[in-house]
């Protein structure tokens, strides 16, 4: 699909969420598989930028294969259930630096897990046209049953009455994650690639790897910005 207008109100942005979701696509994540995608933003409050990352790795070994970045001024409010309109524009351009296209993308977000099923995975997904997945720390929307903290363990995660993804325990004794198939995958295949995806911490290796990358990065950016600004200050 090709990019729409980014330049909207909030009340465009819910409509448009409303006609994009019917295009999304959910079914099962492509077989052989060799490589896949991370991605994540990192939000720095005192320069308002966005620090888009994606980062490539091989499959099953989970090898860094690439990492890419992409850096630019918040254009649209921080409104909860619209951080798509946020937050897919900067990694769009990212995604334009990567070499070798990830064969799927993993969003530290939701996906269809969303009050207008268009969550950050399925709204990037649908934009690039790639299968995504969603895999957020805490849940937008949705009820499920009590969930042993067990590894491994999940329950279903309704919404209205509809499975939209799954409440998944990644380690014993964590807070669970939340799995919802964005663009292009489904509830099953999706859990099995987050799963596969698991080492020694709660949240999937790839999107861990992305989070720490986009937090140095926005550190590198915050210091260097306090740097010219404490240049600029003493030349006066």
């Amino acid at each position: 699909m090709e990019p729409h207008s980014w330049t909207l109100s909030v009340k465009e942005a819910i409509a448009l969420q409303k006609t994009l979701a019917a295009q999304v696509r959910i079914r099962p994540l492509p077989t052989g598989l060799k490589t896949i995608g991370a991605a994540d933003i990192s939000y720095s409050r005192h320069t308002n930028l966005l620090i888009a990352v994606i980062l490539s790795l091989s499959w099953p070994g989970l090898d860094l294969l690439e990492s890419v970045h992409y850096v630019c001024k918040a254009a649209f409010p921080y409104v909860p259930g619209l951080l798509s309109f946020r937050e897919v524009p900067p990694l769009l351009e990212a995604y334009r630096k990567i070499r070798e296209k990830p064969d799927v993308l993993l969003c530290d977000g939701q996906g269809i897990a969303h009050p207008r099923k268009l969550g950050f995975a399925a709204h990037l997904g649908l934009c690039l046209g790639i299968p995504t997945v969603g895999c957020a720390k805490s849940r937008l929307c949705g009820d499920h049953d009590s969930l042993t903290l067990k590894k491994g363990s999940s329950k279903p995660l309704l919404v209205s009455g509809e499975q939209l993804g799954l409440v998944f325990c990644s380690r014993d004794g964590v807070k669970p994650i939340y799995i919802s198939p964005g663009h292009l995958s489904d509830i099953a295949s999706s859990e099995r690639l987050i799963a596969g995806c698991l080492r020694r911490y709660r949240i999937p290796e790839p999107l861990r790897l992305a989070h720490l990358e986009a937090n140095r990065l926005r550190a590198e950016v915050e210091n260097r910005i306090s740097e010219a600004g404490c240049r600029k200050s003493g030349s006066g």
